[in-house]
């Protein structure tokens, strides 16, 4: 089939060098604009306009998909699909009726699971054990459209939203060809999705990332590694701002040696410093740190950041407070 790709960033390029290897015909890709990223604030392309550029594919960068000239030239490219991953903009009717076979979406969750921005980081975070990918039907509605294919990927005890989203990627990426030959040889059976099971997963805030100490442990664990790597999970202290990489959860074992006898376990936010780790307390037991990374400072091992800023039996994180 004839088509035009729309994806934005480097989770969609999978999707795209496997259609260019597919038997379907990649015409164009449509694409964000350039954003200002980094220190210098300097402009820079999407990962998908970059790669595209590296195969020689038209780009198109509108606005607005309302764009007037935009839908003109989708419909002078006259595709018979647009498979999209991750584009980032909503489609208008108008533009998801120009291809033959409509607009074919590839979302990381099993649908109805999950509807939004962030299907990954929300299942981490949730505890859920398995998500995956679905390819559906885009329609006006958010993440509502009829499934044509779906993949299963267990989520492991240690994968972080990234870990867990690069895998989703690449194995989406197959699902999403697949679906596309389903459609090309008229063999796709698109199925409504049911009622039941609806959950939505909107793009992260900075608040979202913020470390509750006073949660469980394994709470705190899971909402570290759903922020990881984007937004960041972050606490603060003495009201500066520490950006803290995926935490470890302590067996019996370890509670036990490091909180002999009848000494009391750390309350939550508490740090406790040793020459080699970092622990802090949470709701049930203590997590172990990682990495941090101070404010304006590189990333460091927990240890050396505590040696650093002489942390002490008393010293707390900044807990979140709940007004009411």
């Amino acid at each position: 089939m004839r088509l035009v790709f729309a994806g934005t960033p480097a989770v969609a390029v999978p999707a795209l060098d496997a259609l260019m290897a597919s038997d379907h015909e990649v015409v164009a890709v449509v694409t964000r604009q350039d954003a200002r990223s980094g220190r210098g604030r300097t402009w820079h392309p999407s990962p998908v306009k970059a790669r595209a550029e590296e195969l020689g594919l038209e780009v198109l960068t509108p606005a607005t998909p309302r764009d007037e000239d935009f839908q003109a030239r989708l419909r002078d490219l006259a595709p018979a699909a647009c498979p999209v991953v991750a584009y980032g903009n909503l489609i208008p009717r108008p533009v998801l009726e120009i291809p033959t076979h409509g607009w074919i979406n590839l979302h990381f969750s099993l649908l109805p699971a999950w509807r939004g921005a962030a299907p990954v980081q929300h299942a981490v975070i949730a505890g859920d054990d398995v998500t995956g990918a679905s390819t559906f039907l885009l329609e006006e509605g958010l993440d509502t459209g009829p499934v044509l294919g779906r993949m299963t990927e267990r989520i492991h005890a240690h994968d972080t939203a990234g870990d867990l989203l690069d895998r989703l990627a690449v194995a989406g990426a197959h699902l999403l060809v697949a679906s596309l030959d389903a459609l090309d040889s008229g063999q796709a059976t698109p199925i409504a999705q049911p009622a039941e099971g609806i959950s939505h997963a909107p793009k992260l805030t900075v608040d979202d990332a913020r470390i509750r100490w006073q949660d469980p442990a394994l709470a705190v664990d899971r909402r570290i590694r759903g922020c990881t790597p984007a937004p960041g999970a972050w606490t603060s202290l003495g009201g500066h701002r520490l950006k803290v990489g995926p935490v470890s959860l302590l067996t019996t074992e370890d509670i036990t040696t490091a909180f002999p006898g009848d000494s009391e376990l750390p309350a939550p936010g508490q740090i406790v410093a040793t020459r080699s780790q970092v622990m802090v307390g949470t709701a049930t037991t203590p997590v172990l740190l990682g990495e941090v990374q101070p404010s304006g400072k590189r990333a460091m091992s927990a240890a050396d950041w505590a040696r650093g800023a002489r942390i002490t039996a008393g010293t707390f994180f900044d807990l979140e407070r709940h007004d009411g």
